[in-house]
């Protein structure tokens, strides 16, 4: 794939940060290096292939015109989260994992046009025949509906892949996307438990950097789907009135970044 990086660039993200050891998960230890101050070392050794064979695996489903869902609700996650899935034009999940979210899809999607119905009255000024108490209550319901469901409203449906950060956090939704057999990406810091994920990715899942470093090339693999797709559709890129964002220089801005 187009998309490359580097060791080091792992490293001035802090990607080879783990927990403390006493946090650790057993489960982990083979992807660990060592110890120092007391905090594990991942084995970054490990961390390059295995996020290459993740990065592939999404660009395969963005190819052959799936959808990736992207996934993280701590805060330090939620802007990168929602920047790399608008990038790319995919959906996101960065406030709250509201149980159900793909297993109960049916009640998702009455929350979804609800939230529509309320925006569409919105952005018109229109709310005829509510009160003044009433349109407050809709507008405040607006933002929690935006904040929980917001991300995923144009979806319609389960999507193909799933990319997680923080797979402890995250938990209901790795459960629920097995129970679906919706393939799962994520970052799996040293107290993780890999067993549940297809495609783990051994590193710091807090790093502010670590995320960014993350969630670019996660969106810049999509992008390079896409792009592939349109290729084999034999649609000419260079030529369309709107070229897609596919020749991003994922690594100048990871590196300008660390």
């Amino acid at each position: 794939m187009s998309l490359t990086f580097t060791m080091r660039q792992m490293v001035e993200a802090g990607v080879h940060y783990g927990h403390h050891a006493r946090r650790w998960n057993p489960k982990m230890g083979q992807y660990l290096y060592g110890k120092k101050d007391s905090v594990h070392i991942i084995d970054l050794r490990q961390s390059v292939p295995m996020f290459y064979q993740a990065l592939n695996a999404v660009r395969d489903v963005a190819a052959q015109g799936g959808k990736v869902l992207f996934v993280g609700t701590k805060r330090q996650a939620q802007d990168p989260i929602r920047e790399a899935a608008e990038r790319c034009g995919q959906y996101y999940v960065n406030y709250r994992w509201l149980g159900g979210m793909l297993t109960n899809w049916k009640t998702v999607s009455k929350s979804i046009k609800h939230l529509k119905d309320i925006t569409e009255m919105s952005d018109k000024n229109d709310f005829t025949g509510y009160t003044k108490k009433e349109i407050l209550n809709l507008k405040r319901e607006k933002i929690k509906l935006d904040q929980a469901i917001g991300g995923i409203q144009d979806m319609n449906g389960q999507p193909d892949i799933i990319f997680i950060i923080d797979t402890t956090k995250e938990s209901l939704a790795i459960k629920e996307a097995k129970k679906l057999g919706v393939p799962v990406v994520a970052i799996c810091d040293s107290n993780s438990d890999p067993d549940e994920i297809d495609f783990p990715v051994p590193g710091n899942d807090d790093a502010i950097r670590a995320i960014k470093f993350y969630c670019d090339y996660v969106s810049g693999a999509v992008l390079d789907g896409i792009k592939a797709e349109m290729t084999a559709a034999g649609v000419d890129v260079g030529a369309a009135e709107a070229a897609p964002e596919t020749d991003v220089d994922v690594d100048d801005e990871t590196s300008e970044e660390a």
